[in-house]
Protein backbone atom coordinates (compact mmCIF):
# COMPACT_ATOMS: atom_id res chain seq x y z
CA UNK A 1 0.00 0.00 0.00
CA UNK A 2 1.25 3.15 -0.95
CA UNK A 3 2.02 5.88 1.57
CA UNK A 4 0.78 9.02 0.69
CA UNK A 5 3.22 12.22 1.90
CA UNK A 6 2.22 14.43 4.14
CA UNK A 7 2.31 17.80 3.28
CA UNK A 8 5.27 20.29 5.31
CA UNK A 9 3.24 22.60 7.41
CA UNK A 10 3.66 25.83 5.68
CA UNK A 11 5.05 28.74 7.95
CA UNK A 12 2.60 31.60 7.90
CA UNK A 13 3.73 35.12 7.30
CA UNK A 14 4.96 37.10 9.31
CA UNK A 15 1.92 39.34 10.32
CA UNK A 16 -0.17 36.40 11.00
CA UNK A 17 2.44 35.00 13.07
CA UNK A 18 1.95 35.34 16.59
CA UNK A 19 5.13 34.76 18.15
CA UNK A 20 6.02 37.88 15.60
CA UNK A 21 3.20 40.28 16.62
CA UNK A 22 3.71 39.21 20.35
CA UNK A 23 7.98 40.62 20.00
CA UNK A 24 6.36 43.66 17.39
CA UNK A 25 4.01 44.29 20.27
CA UNK A 26 6.53 44.54 23.14
CA UNK A 27 9.06 46.68 20.79
CA UNK A 28 5.97 49.25 20.36
CA UNK A 29 5.33 49.26 23.79
CA UNK A 30 9.04 50.39 25.38
CA UNK A 31 8.95 52.83 22.39
CA UNK A 32 6.08 54.32 23.41
CA UNK A 33 7.48 54.42 26.97
CA UNK A 34 10.56 55.98 25.85
CA UNK A 35 8.91 58.57 23.98
CA UNK A 36 6.82 59.66 27.15
CA UNK A 37 9.65 59.77 29.15
CA UNK A 38 11.79 61.81 26.81
CA UNK A 39 8.35 63.75 26.53
CA UNK A 40 8.53 64.29 30.13
CA UNK A 41 12.15 64.74 30.94
CA UNK A 42 12.35 67.85 28.08
CA UNK A 43 9.10 69.21 29.47
CA UNK A 44 11.10 69.12 33.23
CA UNK A 45 14.22 70.41 31.46
CA UNK A 46 12.17 73.58 29.62
CA UNK A 47 10.72 74.41 32.90
CA UNK A 48 13.78 74.48 34.54
CA UNK A 49 15.30 77.04 32.35
CA UNK A 50 12.21 78.90 32.17
CA UNK A 51 13.22 79.63 36.11
CA UNK A 52 17.01 80.16 35.56
CA UNK A 53 17.38 76.28 37.47
CA UNK A 54 20.07 74.50 36.75
CA UNK A 55 19.26 70.57 36.70
CA UNK A 56 22.38 67.43 37.82
CA UNK A 57 23.50 66.61 40.27
CA UNK A 58 26.33 69.44 40.80
CA UNK A 59 25.64 70.34 43.94
CA UNK A 60 26.02 67.40 45.83
CA UNK A 61 30.04 68.21 45.83
CA UNK A 62 28.91 71.30 47.82
CA UNK A 63 29.52 71.94 51.56
CA UNK A 64 26.44 70.87 53.13
CA UNK A 65 26.46 74.16 56.15
CA UNK A 66 24.30 71.78 58.93
CA UNK A 67 25.06 69.28 61.64
CA UNK A 68 23.08 65.99 61.91
CA UNK A 69 22.69 64.62 65.20
CA UNK A 70 23.76 60.62 64.92
CA UNK A 71 25.36 59.35 61.96
CA UNK A 72 27.26 56.02 61.60
CA UNK A 73 30.21 57.83 60.11
CA UNK A 74 32.24 61.06 60.62
CA UNK A 75 29.99 64.18 59.56
CA UNK A 76 30.82 67.82 60.25
CA UNK A 77 28.83 70.94 58.85
CA UNK A 78 31.64 71.54 56.64
CA UNK A 79 31.60 67.84 54.77
CA UNK A 80 29.33 67.87 51.35
CA UNK A 81 25.89 67.37 50.72
CA UNK A 82 26.93 63.98 49.43
CA UNK A 83 27.66 62.81 52.71
CA UNK A 84 25.67 64.37 54.66
CA UNK A 85 22.81 62.22 52.30
CA UNK A 86 24.86 59.22 52.60
CA UNK A 87 25.02 59.94 56.52
CA UNK A 88 20.69 59.77 56.32
CA UNK A 89 20.93 56.64 54.31
CA UNK A 90 22.49 54.77 56.68
CA UNK A 91 20.62 55.67 59.45
CA UNK A 92 17.78 54.28 57.82
CA UNK A 93 19.20 51.31 56.69
CA UNK A 94 19.96 50.89 60.73
CA UNK A 95 16.64 51.10 61.62
CA UNK A 96 15.53 49.06 59.02
CA UNK A 97 17.63 46.56 59.73
CA UNK A 98 17.45 46.07 63.82
CA UNK A 99 13.62 47.38 63.23
CA UNK A 100 12.86 44.11 60.95
CA UNK A 101 15.38 41.59 63.07
CA UNK A 102 13.23 42.69 66.50
CA UNK A 103 9.60 42.77 64.73
CA UNK A 104 9.81 39.30 63.38
CA UNK A 105 11.11 37.80 66.79
CA UNK A 106 8.31 39.81 68.41
CA UNK A 107 6.02 38.69 66.02
CA UNK A 108 6.84 35.36 65.91
CA UNK A 109 6.43 34.63 69.74
CA UNK A 110 2.49 36.82 69.85
CA UNK A 111 1.83 35.22 66.76
CA UNK A 112 2.52 31.51 69.09
CA UNK A 113 1.66 33.59 72.15
CA UNK A 114 -2.15 34.22 70.61
CA UNK A 115 -2.87 30.41 69.98
CA UNK A 116 -1.70 29.59 73.26
CA UNK A 117 -4.42 27.37 76.02
CA UNK A 118 -3.56 29.81 78.88
CA UNK A 119 -6.39 32.43 78.81
CA UNK A 120 -4.43 35.68 80.64
CA UNK A 121 -1.30 34.97 77.50
CA UNK A 122 -4.02 35.13 74.96
CA UNK A 123 -5.81 37.93 76.43
CA UNK A 124 -3.13 39.97 77.12
CA UNK A 125 -1.22 39.20 73.45
CA UNK A 126 -4.47 39.68 72.10
CA UNK A 127 -4.84 42.91 73.53
CA UNK A 128 -1.96 43.87 72.27
CA UNK A 129 -2.25 43.10 68.73
CA UNK A 130 -5.85 44.45 68.24
CA UNK A 131 -4.82 47.80 70.69
CA UNK A 132 -1.43 48.40 68.02
CA UNK A 133 -3.01 47.38 65.05
CA UNK A 134 -6.29 50.10 65.14
CA UNK A 135 -3.81 52.86 66.06
CA UNK A 136 -2.21 55.11 63.83
CA UNK A 137 1.55 54.64 63.78
CA UNK A 138 2.18 57.86 63.58
CA UNK A 139 0.32 58.75 67.16
CA UNK A 140 2.37 55.71 68.65
CA UNK A 141 5.73 57.41 67.80
CA UNK A 142 4.68 60.27 69.28
CA UNK A 143 3.70 58.66 72.36
CA UNK A 144 6.93 55.97 72.48
CA UNK A 145 9.05 59.94 72.65
CA UNK A 146 7.06 62.52 74.22
CA UNK A 147 5.36 60.48 76.80
CA UNK A 148 8.14 57.96 77.27
CA UNK A 149 11.63 58.50 76.43
CA UNK A 150 11.59 62.62 77.56
CA UNK A 151 9.70 61.30 80.18
CA UNK A 152 12.63 59.51 81.92
CA UNK A 153 14.22 61.40 84.43
CA UNK A 154 17.57 63.92 83.87
CA UNK A 155 21.18 62.56 83.58
CA UNK A 156 22.29 62.95 87.37
CA UNK A 157 18.92 61.19 88.17
CA UNK A 158 19.60 58.28 85.19
CA UNK A 159 17.48 54.81 85.70
CA UNK A 160 20.20 52.13 86.58
CA UNK A 161 19.32 48.90 84.85
CA UNK A 162 21.38 45.44 85.51
CA UNK A 163 24.58 45.20 83.18
CA UNK A 164 25.39 49.54 83.37
CA UNK A 165 22.34 49.87 81.49
CA UNK A 166 20.95 54.04 82.35
CA UNK A 167 17.82 55.53 81.69
CA UNK A 168 17.35 59.27 80.89
CA UNK A 169 15.67 61.95 78.93
CA UNK A 170 19.34 61.68 76.91
CA UNK A 171 18.64 58.32 75.51
CA UNK A 172 19.36 55.25 76.86
CA UNK A 173 23.50 54.43 77.30
CA UNK A 174 24.44 51.06 77.25
CA UNK A 175 27.92 48.78 77.31
CA UNK A 176 29.45 48.58 73.85
CA UNK A 177 32.83 46.68 72.29
CA UNK A 178 35.71 48.98 71.50
CA UNK A 179 37.86 47.47 69.18
CA UNK A 180 41.53 46.95 69.84
CA UNK A 181 44.57 45.84 67.71
CA UNK A 182 43.48 42.23 66.79
CA UNK A 183 40.00 43.15 66.10
CA UNK A 184 40.00 42.45 62.49
CA UNK A 185 41.69 39.13 62.92
CA UNK A 186 38.74 38.25 65.21
CA UNK A 187 36.17 39.48 62.79
CA UNK A 188 37.77 37.43 60.00
CA UNK A 189 37.34 34.51 62.55
CA UNK A 190 34.03 35.02 63.41
CA UNK A 191 32.41 35.73 59.98
CA UNK A 192 34.29 32.56 59.12
CA UNK A 193 32.54 30.46 61.68
CA UNK A 194 28.83 32.25 60.11
CA UNK A 195 30.00 30.11 56.47
CA UNK A 196 31.15 27.11 58.48
CA UNK A 197 28.30 27.30 60.66
CA UNK A 198 25.83 27.22 57.58
CA UNK A 199 27.53 24.58 56.28
CA UNK A 200 27.04 22.16 59.51
CA UNK A 201 23.62 23.21 59.57
CA UNK A 202 22.53 22.47 55.71
CA UNK A 203 24.67 19.02 56.67
CA UNK A 204 22.94 17.92 59.44
CA UNK A 205 18.98 19.42 58.46
CA UNK A 206 20.31 16.75 55.31
CA UNK A 207 20.38 13.84 57.85
CA UNK A 208 17.91 14.48 59.45
CA UNK A 209 15.63 14.16 56.16
CA UNK A 210 17.55 11.25 55.43
CA UNK A 211 17.70 9.30 58.62
CA UNK A 212 14.51 10.21 59.93
CA UNK A 213 16.35 10.93 63.06
CA UNK A 214 17.04 14.37 65.18
CA UNK A 215 20.51 15.95 63.87
CA UNK A 216 19.98 19.50 65.88
CA UNK A 217 20.74 21.45 62.83
CA UNK A 218 20.43 24.55 65.08
CA UNK A 219 22.46 23.71 67.65
CA UNK A 220 25.39 22.62 65.91
CA UNK A 221 25.27 25.51 63.60
CA UNK A 222 25.42 27.63 66.96
CA UNK A 223 27.85 25.56 68.66
CA UNK A 224 30.17 25.62 65.90
CA UNK A 225 29.58 29.36 65.38
CA UNK A 226 30.38 29.76 68.97
CA UNK A 227 33.94 27.54 68.91
CA UNK A 228 35.16 30.03 65.56
CA UNK A 229 34.44 33.21 67.87
CA UNK A 230 36.24 31.84 70.54
CA UNK A 231 38.89 30.11 69.17
CA UNK A 232 39.58 33.53 67.48
CA UNK A 233 39.70 35.57 70.59
CA UNK A 234 42.38 33.98 71.35
CA UNK A 235 44.17 33.52 68.65
CA UNK A 236 43.91 37.31 67.47
CA UNK A 237 46.87 38.93 68.63
CA UNK A 238 46.44 40.80 71.74
CA UNK A 239 43.33 42.23 72.82
CA UNK A 240 40.50 42.02 70.25
CA UNK A 241 38.35 44.48 71.83
CA UNK A 242 37.61 45.48 75.21
CA UNK A 243 33.69 46.26 77.01
CA UNK A 244 32.94 49.85 77.55
CA UNK A 245 30.69 50.75 80.67
CA UNK A 246 28.64 53.49 80.42
CA UNK A 247 30.04 56.04 83.67
CA UNK A 248 28.75 59.36 85.02
CA UNK A 249 30.65 62.83 84.28
CA UNK A 250 29.80 65.93 84.88
CA UNK A 251 26.40 66.25 82.93
CA UNK A 252 26.48 63.63 80.41
CA UNK A 253 27.53 59.06 80.14
CA UNK A 254 31.01 58.67 79.13
CA UNK A 255 31.75 55.05 77.56
CA UNK A 256 29.61 52.80 76.13
CA UNK A 257 27.32 53.96 73.40
CA UNK A 258 24.48 55.75 73.57
CA UNK A 259 20.73 55.76 71.60
CA UNK A 260 19.31 58.65 71.24
CA UNK A 261 15.49 59.37 72.69
CA UNK A 262 15.15 59.85 69.07
CA UNK A 263 16.23 56.79 67.55
CA UNK A 264 14.58 54.56 70.88
CA UNK A 265 11.54 56.05 70.08
CA UNK A 266 11.60 55.00 66.33
CA UNK A 267 13.03 51.73 67.04
CA UNK A 268 10.55 50.67 69.39
CA UNK A 269 7.41 52.39 67.85
CA UNK A 270 8.38 50.44 64.17
CA UNK A 271 8.89 46.55 66.25
CA UNK A 272 5.82 47.11 68.56
CA UNK A 273 3.65 48.09 65.09
CA UNK A 274 5.26 45.75 62.82
CA UNK A 275 5.18 43.08 65.28
CA UNK A 276 1.32 43.35 65.68
CA UNK A 277 1.34 42.49 62.17
CA UNK A 278 3.19 39.87 61.99
CA UNK A 279 1.77 38.17 64.70
CA UNK A 280 -1.50 37.62 62.99
CA UNK A 281 0.26 36.54 60.06
CA UNK A 282 1.95 33.69 62.23
CA UNK A 283 -1.24 33.00 63.59
CA UNK A 284 -3.02 32.70 60.37
CA UNK A 285 -0.39 30.32 58.84
CA UNK A 286 -0.33 28.16 61.51
CA UNK A 287 -4.56 27.78 61.85
CA UNK A 288 -4.50 27.51 58.09
CA UNK A 289 -2.69 23.86 58.47
CA UNK A 290 -5.08 21.08 58.93
CA UNK A 291 -5.83 19.93 62.46
CA UNK A 292 -4.56 16.37 61.18
CA UNK A 293 -1.07 17.22 61.37
CA UNK A 294 -1.44 18.23 65.01
CA UNK A 295 -3.62 14.76 65.78
CA UNK A 296 -0.45 12.90 63.65
CA UNK A 297 1.88 14.86 66.04
CA UNK A 298 0.36 13.81 69.35
CA UNK A 299 -0.10 10.50 67.96
CA UNK A 300 3.94 9.62 67.22
CA UNK A 301 4.30 11.13 70.75
CA UNK A 302 5.85 14.87 70.13
CA UNK A 303 5.69 17.61 72.76
CA UNK A 304 3.81 20.56 71.93
CA UNK A 305 7.22 22.62 71.08
CA UNK A 306 8.20 19.44 68.90
CA UNK A 307 5.05 19.73 67.17
CA UNK A 308 5.65 23.23 66.50
CA UNK A 309 9.25 22.88 65.51
CA UNK A 310 8.70 19.96 62.79
CA UNK A 311 5.77 19.95 62.01
CA UNK A 312 3.33 23.02 61.66
CA UNK A 313 6.18 25.76 61.13
CA UNK A 314 8.10 24.02 58.37
CA UNK A 315 4.39 23.93 56.39
CA UNK A 316 3.19 27.59 57.47
CA UNK A 317 6.34 29.28 56.07
CA UNK A 318 5.11 29.06 52.87
CA UNK A 319 2.00 30.64 53.68
CA UNK A 320 3.71 33.16 56.21
CA UNK A 321 6.65 34.48 53.99
CA UNK A 322 4.94 36.15 51.15
CA UNK A 323 2.94 38.64 53.60
CA UNK A 324 5.61 38.83 55.83
CA UNK A 325 7.88 40.44 52.87
CA UNK A 326 5.11 43.22 52.46
CA UNK A 327 5.84 43.98 56.07
CA UNK A 328 9.14 44.30 55.90
CA UNK A 329 9.04 46.58 53.09
CA UNK A 330 6.16 48.46 54.97
CA UNK A 331 8.51 49.09 58.08
CA UNK A 332 11.52 50.20 56.15
CA UNK A 333 9.05 52.69 54.21
CA UNK A 334 7.30 53.71 57.66
CA UNK A 335 10.43 54.56 58.72
CA UNK A 336 10.26 57.83 57.13
CA UNK A 337 8.09 58.88 60.04
CA UNK A 338 11.21 59.63 61.63
CA UNK A 339 10.73 63.35 60.35
CA UNK A 340 8.11 64.07 63.09
CA UNK A 341 10.39 63.10 66.02
CA UNK A 342 13.39 64.63 64.83
CA UNK A 343 15.25 61.82 64.38
CA UNK A 344 17.86 61.81 61.27
CA UNK A 345 17.16 59.20 58.57
CA UNK A 346 16.93 59.49 54.67
CA UNK A 347 14.27 61.74 54.32
CA UNK A 348 14.86 63.82 57.21
CA UNK A 349 18.34 64.68 56.15
CA UNK A 350 16.96 65.18 51.88
CA UNK A 351 14.45 67.69 53.25
CA UNK A 352 16.88 69.78 54.81
CA UNK A 353 19.27 69.48 51.89
CA UNK A 354 16.31 70.66 49.90
CA UNK A 355 15.25 73.54 51.77
CA UNK A 356 18.92 74.65 51.39
CA UNK A 357 19.47 73.70 47.27
CA UNK A 358 15.98 74.21 45.89
CA UNK A 359 16.97 71.24 43.76
CA UNK A 360 13.49 69.57 44.06
CA UNK A 361 13.43 66.90 41.44
CA UNK A 362 17.13 65.76 42.15
CA UNK A 363 16.81 65.22 45.77
CA UNK A 364 13.07 63.76 45.53
CA UNK A 365 14.78 60.90 42.36
CA UNK A 366 17.40 60.48 45.03
CA UNK A 367 15.04 59.45 47.83
CA UNK A 368 12.77 57.17 45.79
CA UNK A 369 15.82 55.07 44.32
CA UNK A 370 17.42 55.15 47.80
CA UNK A 371 13.95 53.39 49.01
CA UNK A 372 13.41 51.36 45.77
CA UNK A 373 16.84 49.92 46.67
CA UNK A 374 16.28 48.77 49.54
CA UNK A 375 12.32 47.48 48.69
CA UNK A 376 13.75 45.61 46.26
CA UNK A 377 16.57 44.09 47.62
CA UNK A 378 14.58 43.13 50.51
CA UNK A 379 12.20 41.37 48.16
CA UNK A 380 14.52 39.72 46.30
CA UNK A 381 16.09 37.76 49.58
CA UNK A 382 12.30 36.97 50.61
CA UNK A 383 11.38 35.47 47.30
CA UNK A 384 15.03 33.52 47.55
CA UNK A 385 13.82 32.55 51.02
CA UNK A 386 10.48 31.74 50.01
CA UNK A 387 11.46 29.37 46.58
CA UNK A 388 14.05 27.72 49.22
CA UNK A 389 11.43 26.77 51.33
CA UNK A 390 9.32 25.42 48.71
CA UNK A 391 11.80 23.52 47.39
CA UNK A 392 13.26 22.06 51.06
CA UNK A 393 9.11 20.79 51.46
CA UNK A 394 9.12 18.98 48.35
Amino acid sequence: MATVPVAEHARPPFWRDERVLAVIAQIAFLVVVVLVFTYLYNNVQEGLRARGLAGGYDFLRERAGFDIGESLIDYTSNDTYGRAFVAGLLNTLKVSVVGILFATVLGILSGIARLSPNWLLRTIVGAYIEIIRNTPLLVQLFFWYTAVMLKFPRVRQAIQLPGSVYLSNRGVAIPWLVPQEGFSVWVGFVVLGLIVALVAYRYRARYEERTGQSGYPIITALVTWLAFVVIGWFVAPGTPAVLSRPALKGLNFTGGTRMTPEFAALFLGLVVYTGAFIAEIVRGGILAISKGQREAAKALGLSDVQMMRYIILPQALRIIIPPLTSQYLNLTKNSSLAVFIGYPDLFFVAGTILNQTGRSLEVISLVMLAYLTFSLTTSLFMNWYNRRVRLVER
